[in-house]
């Protein structure tokens, strides 16, 4: 018998490595545990993708609609796109190395934006930002955080809102619905 582990079970290669399907099951399999003790979750929720951002945990545990949900993805996706495109680094990279290709060190694109596109994206970003602030003034006597400051919180920086008080929910709720109006979802 040969010195070391014994071998992980499942389909291999030739030259005795796990296939990639076979990796990746593997991955996804200590994701779905992962959830499963954190959240709480059968192996069947452990599976939804929603699990694995704040506010998509938010819509999992049916704290706000699937709209609201959505345009806060949407939301999420714009900002990236803002960052992007003027040149600003992520409030919360996933990692150095993400951090080093996101900011050009390595592999990243050596082309610059077309310009239209430059100028479509920052028209969006200060439309969904202007509706933002008129929450923000629209609601300063109301008891909690300001909404925009909640959805930065939430979507940009990826914050657990779970044991947030009914409060700031609410106040969360309001700005997701003006951006439902703004993405017209």
């Amino acid at each position: 018998m040969a010195p070391g582990r014994k071998r992980k079970p499942g389909k291999r290669y030739p030259c005795g490595k796990l296939t990639k399907q076979q990796l990746e099951m593997d991955a996804m399999s200590v994701a779905i545990a992962a959830r499963r003790r954190h959240f709480g979750v059968t192996v069947k929720q452990a599976k939804d993708e929603r699990l694995g951002t704040a506010l998509g945990r938010l819509a999992f545990r049916e704290m706000i609609s699937e709209t609201q949900y959505q345009a806060g993805v949407a939301f999420a996706q714009l900002y990236r796109d803002h960052h992007a495109t003027v040149g600003l680094p992520s409030p919360s990279p996933r990692s150095v190395a993400g951090l080093l290709i996101n900011e050009g060190i390595f592999g990243a694109s050596p082309s610059e934006p077309v310009l239209e596109v430059i100028e479509k994206v920052k028209r969006r970003f200060g439309d969904a930002t202007s509706v933002l602030d008129a929450c923000d003034r629209e609601h300063r006597l109301s008891p909690g955080s300001r909404p925009t400051l909640l959805v930065y919180r939430v979507i940009c920086t990826d914050q657990d809102a779970m044991n947030w008080p009914e409060e700031d929910l609410g106040n969360l709720r309001v700005a997701l619905n003006a951006l439902v109006r703004v993405f017209r979802l």
